[in-house]
């Protein structure tokens, strides 16, 4: 019998998006007038599930959605993904998680979440899904619910093998429960400056040195530094940086959980640390070289 697929989980955030194109940002107390909106389904934890199943693993995704039109939205999304949806909760009385994001017309942007149902999320959940935990070959996590919920996560897949990336993102500070449970993290340069405490400058060389910082709390780091590249670094001396792919720019929203769900896919796959991400360094240079209505077709 042919063994399955090596399976992605993701347990974490579910959103609903409404994106507005605008010609920049607004600063506070002003109005600008846009040019378009459309809605998307993403939170970090859909959008890398999604990114996972693109990447050709199986993909699983654990969370909650509230019991209105965005929720049974999102769960038609991960459906026509191939995301394996049978443990997202429906949380009756709790709104679905939703965002609203404002692109400029540099291609970057800002927004504001409402987490609602992602932070019902917690040990009943992983209680539920005891089967797709036990065939994980690598667990997603991300800071947009609960920690201990990702303890609870994390602790349940380490228990059977598999192995844990955290996405720390956004940024807040992680107790030493959580991180003892990792085995990768990885961050942009703004998350990656709270972590450790020093600014990232000068590009690339400046996510080196946060990565060498970050591996003093975790096994191994990831720093991504948008349009410059990625780098890496572990405990047992590996480390090298990867040049971003010279692509034209149409929008970077979701690039970085492109970037996370394909490298664990490579990860699950088996992939050498450097294979893993210079095939998310790939990824993430075609996603934000795709305007965004065409991204399901990637």
């Amino acid at each position: 019998m042919t063994p399955p697929r090596p399976l992605v989980t993701v347990f974490g955030s579910l959103h609903y998006d409404i994106m507005v194109e605008a010609p920049d940002r607004p600063r506070r107390g002003e109005t600008v007038t846009g040019h378009a909106w459309q809605p998307k389904c993403g939170g970090k934890g859909g959008n890398q599930a999604v990114s996972a199943a693109r990447a050709g693993v199986r993909a699983a995704m654990i969370g909650a959605v509230g019991d209105d039109d965005f929720g049974r939205a999102l769960l038609d999304n991960l459906g026509r993904c191939r995301v394996d949806s049978r443990f997202v909760r429906v949380a009756p009385g709790a709104g679905s998680g939703m965002s609203v994001a404002i692109f400029d017309d540099g291609g970057d942007y800002g927004a504001v979440i409402v987490s609602g149902s992602n932070l019902t999320l917690g040990e009943k959940d992983i209680a539920a899904a005891t089967e797709m935990v036990a065939q994980t070959a690598v667990l997603l996590l991300q800071n947009e619910v609960p920690e201990p919920a990702n303890i609870a996560a994390a602790r349940a897949v380490k228990a059977h093998g598999g192995r844990v990336v955290l996405n720390s993102a956004p940024a807040r500070k992680l107790s030493d429960e959580l991180v003892a449970l990792v085995d990768v993290v990885i961050v942009n340069a703004i998350e990656a400056e709270f972590l450790a405490g020093v600014p990232v400058v000068d590009a690339l060389e400046g996510a080196a040195e946060a990565a060498r910082m970050l591996i003093d709390f975790c096994p191994a780091a990831i720093v991504t530094a948008g349009g410059e590249g990625v780098a890496y670094c572990d405990r047992d001396g590996h480390a090298f940086a990867l040049p971003a792919i010279p692509v034209e720019v149409v929008s970077t929203h979701g690039a970085g959980d492109e970037f996370v769900g394909a490298f664990a896919a490579g990860l699950a796959r088996g992939h050498q640390v450097e294979a893993a991400i210079a095939a998310a360094n790939a990824a993430a240079a075609l996603l934000v070289a795709t305007p965004e209505r065409e991204r399901e077709a990637i």
